[in-house]
């Protein structure tokens, strides 16, 4: 049964630590590098919300660990990310609540970034079985999640409620521990023609 601690992770320049309320004016300008808030199909929070959404990420424990997205190299907050609907009965969870500052988008950061958390949820903490979900209109990121090599499970009609009202469907993907050695072979071929 996976038990999901907090931990700092870090590769190719990239940190990824518990988030926490430290991080909040990092996280805030990570959000208005690109105005990400005004994106109806994404979760950033608005600058003035982002105290609020830290907080709420952390109530969630332990069914969510969220991460703060550092450059180890300036030490600032480019983005979050989490383990969420975390099952350790059945050694499933998800990757999710993502997002990068509009600069680092596009680049090595979210290779990086998938690359250590699912590398850590298959090799240490043992997941069977690892999720991804993402918006139907949210086609950059179905794309990203298809590039990890994760395979698409199927749509969950009128599943959520967006920031502006409106019910979207969610597509739903997953990476199982066979596929893992696969995955993290392309993983790292990626990053190589990435950097």
């Amino acid at each position: 049964m996976i038990n999901v601690l907090p931990v700092t992770l870090e590769r190719n320049g990239v940190r990824l630590e518990p988030l926490g309320p430290q991080h909040a004016d990092g996280l805030r300008a990570a959000a208005r590098d690109g105005e990400l808030w005004k994106l109806r199909i994404t979760s950033v929070p608005e600058p003035e919300q982002t105290e609020s959404y830290i907080a709420t990420a952390l109530e969630m424990r332990p069914s969510r660990l969220a991460f703060a997205v550092i450059d180890a190299a300036t030490d600032a907050v480019i983005g979050t990310t989490s383990y969420h609907d975390i099952v350790p009965a059945i050694d499933r969870a998800e990757i999710g609540y993502t997002w990068y500052a509009l600069s680092r988008q596009r680049c090595h950061v979210n290779t990086t970034c998938k690359l250590m958390l699912l590398t850590h949820a298959f090799e240490t903490l043992g997941c069977a079985l690892v999720g991804f979900r993402t918006d139907n209109y949210n086609y950059r990121s179905q794309a990203a999640i298809e590039r990890l090599g994760a395979k698409k499970d199927g749509v969950l009609r009128h599943h959520a409620i967006r920031r502006d009202g409106t019910v979207r469907d969610t597509v739903m993907y997953s990476i199982a521990r066979g596929e893992w050695p696969e995955v993290k072979a392309q993983l790292n071929y990626l990053l190589a023609k990435e950097r």
